[in-house]
C-alpha cells in the first residue's frame, strides 16, 4: 500500500500541502520521496512562437509488504527519466507469480514497453501508436489491485488509472489553464472539487502532441478505427437461464470444490510472505479479518487456518457501535430494567462471537484471537467531521454509515478477552473460572475482507426480489449490472478509509480468477433460488445417516458458498443470513429522525 500524489503545472512545481502530505504519509509510513520533471511542449496557441514549460511534481509514500526490503518510491530509471508511483499488488505478470517487490516488476515492464519510442525516434521502423499499445498491453498484463502514475520520459506522456475493479483509490482535482492534482487521498482543507478517477481504462497526457486521452477497457475485437486497445481482464457474465432438470446444488457439486481451489489459491498469494509487523510481541499477527462473523469473511478464516503456519495469530476484527437511537427505543420498551450493553447486542458482536466459538472448535489448534472494537457515541462524533473528509467525493449517509464501520474496524483497537481457570472457586460461588478483558491493538498490517461475495453469488435481498419478479432472467439482469458497477462504486472510498491506519486491505472473493470462474458458471451452481418441488433437495447437505439437515433449510443466496462452509465444518455459519455491515455494527441512523441512506451527510 502507498500514497501517491502528482501535479501538473504551467507555472511552477505544485507540491501538496502539508495536511496533504500528512494523510499520504498515514498510508505509506515506512517511506517518502519526491521526483521532479519539467517538459518543454509546443506553443498551445498560434499567437505565440515560444515553447512552454510543463511543471511535473510527483510524491510517493510506502507500506512495505513485498520483499526483504523497503523500496523507496517514486521509482525511478537514471537512463530515461522515467518515473513511477505505483500503489498496488502486482501478484502475476503475463500469469506468472511475481516474487519479492512488485513495484520493481512493474517498473521494469512499463520501462521495456517503453523503449519502442526511442525505436521509433531513431530509425523510424515503429509508431507512436505503437508505443501506447505496448504500454496497454504491460498494464494489461497485470493480475492484482493498483493505482499508478507513470511518466514515460522517452515517449513524454504520462499514464495513471487504476485497475478494472477499482480496488484502489485515486482522485482527481482540475485547476484552471490545464493544471491538475492526482492523489490518493483528497486535500481535507478543500475536498471541493475532487473526484474519482473512474477504473475504466487508463489516461494519458501526451506533451509530444499536447493532448489528454482516455483509453477504456474493451470486450472482445478492437473498437473500429481506434489504433490500439486495452483489453477488459473479465468474460461477460454467463446469462444462460436453461437451467437442467431437477440440477441441484450438493455438497458433493463440482461447483463447490472448484470454489474452494479458486478461494485457495487467492488467499494463498494474499497471506503468505507476509513481513513481521513492527510489534513487541514474539509472535505478532501478520494478518488481521473484517470479521462480522458473517458467512464471508467466516469462511476466509476457515480456508486461511489451511495455509498459515499453525502457530501464526489470526485477530477477528469485531466492531460495535454505541448507537443512541437504538438505545432510546430500547429503554422506551423496557423502562424499568438495567440497560444492557450496548455493544453486547449488536447483531455482528453476536454473530462474531458465535463464529468465533466455532472456529475454535473446528480449527483448535490455531490462536485466533476475537477483538472486541467498542466505540462509544463520543468517539464517533470525535472522528466525524475526518471521516466525512477521507469518503469524499462520497457524500451519503450510507456512505459514511459503513465508513464509520470501516474506520475504527481497521484502526484494531480494542480489547481482548481470556478466560482463566481457578483451582480454588471464588468465595459464595460457583464459578470456577475468571474472564479478564485487556487493551489489544493489532500490529497486523494487511486486513483481510469478504467483500465481493454478494455481487458475485447473489447475497443481497435485491436478488431474491429479482428472481421472484423475473426467475432467472430477472436474478441474471441483476447480477449483470451489481458486477458492471463494482468499479464504480465505493471500493477507492474504502481504499481511502483503510489506509488511513497504515494498513492494506486485500479482497480474495475480488481475485481475477475467481471473479472469472464466477461469470462463467451458470447461475444455478452458484445460488439456489429455483423452486423446489416437495422432496427435492435430499441430500443437498449431505447424507442423513453422516449428517443432519437439508440443503433446503439454507438460505439461497451465495448457495455455492454455504455449502463450502458446510463442508469445512462451519454449520451454524453456512446458515447465517445476510446483513449489511451499517446494520450489523450499528452505525446506521445514529441520530434518529427520518433520513434515509440516499440523503447526503450534514
Amino acid at each position: 500500500m502507498c500514497g501517491i500524489f502528482f501535479s501538473l503545472s504551467k507555472e511552477d512545481h505544485l507540491a501538496p500541502n502539508e495536511e496533504l502530505l500528512d494523510a499520504l504519509r498515514k498510508r505509506g509510513p515506512d517511506s517518502m520521496g519526491l521526483g521532479s520533471r519539467t517538459v518543454t511542449v509546443q506553443p498551445t496557441t498560434s499567437a505565440s512562437t515560444l515553447a512552454e514549460s510543463r511543471f511535473l511534481t510527483f510524491v510517493s509514500t510506502v507500506l512495505s509488504l513485498r520483499g526483504d526490503s523497503i523500496i523507496n518510491q517514486p521509482l525511478e530509471d537514471p537512463d530515461s527519466g522515467s518515473l513511477l508511483c505505483w500503489n498496488g499488488e502486482a501478484w502475476k505478470i503475463d500469469n506468472a507469480l511475481v516474487q519479492g517487490n512488485d513495484a520493481k516488476a512493474v517498473f521494469e515492464l512499463l520501462l521495456q514497453a517503453s523503449q519502442s519510442c526511442s525505436t521509433y525516434s531513431q530509425d523510424g521502423s515503429s509508431s507512436p501508436e505503437h508505443g501506447i499499445q505496448n504500454f496497454l498491453q504491460a498494464i494489461g498484463s497485470i493480475t492484482g489491485p493498483y493505482a499508478f502514475v507513470f511518466y514515460d520520459a522517452r515517449c513524454r506522456r504520462v499514464f495513471y488509472g487504476r485497475d478494472a475493479l477499482g480496488r484502489r483509490s485515486l482522485v482527481i482535482k482540475r485547476y484552471g489553464a490545464g493544471s491538475l492534482a492526482i492523489s490518493s487521498v483528497p486535500d481535507a482543507t478543500e475536498t471541493d472539487g475532487w473526484d474519482e478517477v473512474e477504473a475504466d481504462g487508463v489516461y494519458m497526457l501526451d506533451f509530444e502532441a499536447n493532448e489528454a486521452s482516455h483509453i477504456p477497457w474493451t470486450v472482445g475485437d478492437q473498437p473500429f478505427g481506434l489504433p490500439y486497445s486495452l483489453t477488459y481482464p473479465f468474460p461477460n457474465l454467463n446469462k444462460d437461464d436453461n437451467k437442467p432438470f431437477k440440477q441441484t446444488l450438493t455438497l458433493d457439486s463440482p461447483a463447490v470444490s472448484q470454489l474452494h481451489q479458486h478461494l485457495h489459491a487467492s488467499l494463498t498469494i494474499r497471506t503468505q510472505d507476509i513481513p513481521i509487523p513492527p510489534s513487541t510481541e514474539a509472535n505478532p499477527a501478520r494478518i488481521a479479518i473484517l470479521f462480522s462473523g458473517g458467512l464471508d469473511c467466516t469462511v476466509l478464516a476457515r480456508i486461511i487456518h489451511t495455509i498459515l503456519p499453525p502457530s501464526q495469530p489470526i485477530d477477528l476484527l469485531n466492531v460495535a457501535f454505541e448507537n443512541p437511537r437504538v438505545i432510546c427505543a430500547a429503554a422506551a420498551l423496557t423502562p424499568q430494567s438495567t440497560p444492557p450493553s450496548p455493544y453486547a447486542l449488536c447483531p455482528d458482536r453476536i454473530t462474531g462471537l458465535t463464529s468465533h466459538a466455532e472456529l475454535l472448535a473446528t480449527c483448535p489448534t490455531r490462536p485466533w484471537r476475537f477483538i472486541s472494537i467498542n466505540i462509544p457515541y463520543h468517539l464517533t462524533l470525535l472522528h466525524r467531521p475526518h471521516i466525512i473528509s477521507l469518503i469524499h467525493p462520497h457524500s451519503t449517509e450510507m456512505d459514511l454509515s459503513i465508513a464509520l464501520a470501516l474506520y475504527f474496524a481497521a484502526r484494531g483497537s480494542g480489547t481482548t478477552t481470556t478466560t482463566t481457570v481457578l483451582v480454588d472457586p471464588l468465595p459464595n460461588t460457583n464459578t470456577s473460572t475468571e474472564t479478564h478483558e485487556t487493551p489489544y491493538t493489532t500490529p497486523a498490517r494487511v486486513l483481510i475482507s469478504g467483500l465481493g461475495a454478494d455481487e458475485l453469488f447473489a447475497g443481497y435481498t435485491r436478488h431474491t426480489t429479482a428472481f421472484s419478479r423475473k426467475d432467472y432472467p430477472g436474478l441474471l439482469d441483476e447480477l449483470d449490472l451489481d458486477f458492471k458497477r463494482l468499479g464504480k462504486r465505493n471500493l477507492g472510498r474504502d481504499d481511502r478509509i483503510i489506509s488511513h491506519w497504515g494498513k492494506e486491505v486485500r479482497y480474495p472473493y475480488l481475485d481475477e480468477e475467481v471473479v472469472k470462474w464466477a461469470l462463467r458458471a451458470p447461475v444455478w451452481e452458484k445460488c439456489g433460488f429455483d423452486k423446489m418441488e416437495e422432496g427435492e433437495g435430499e441430500g443437498e447437505v449431505g447424507v442423513e445417516e453422516k449428517r443432519k439437515g437439508k440443503g433446503k433449510e439454507l438460505e439461497p443466496g451465495k448457495k455455492v458458498l454455504r455449502l463450502l462452509a458446510w463442508n469445512l465444518g462451519m454449520r451454524r455459519v453456512a446458515g447465517e443470513k445476510k446483513r449489511a455491515i451499517q446494520f450489523g455494527a450499528r452505525t446506521a441512523k445514529m441520530k434518529g429522525g427520518r433520513r434515509r441512506g440516499t440523503d447526503g451527510v450534514v
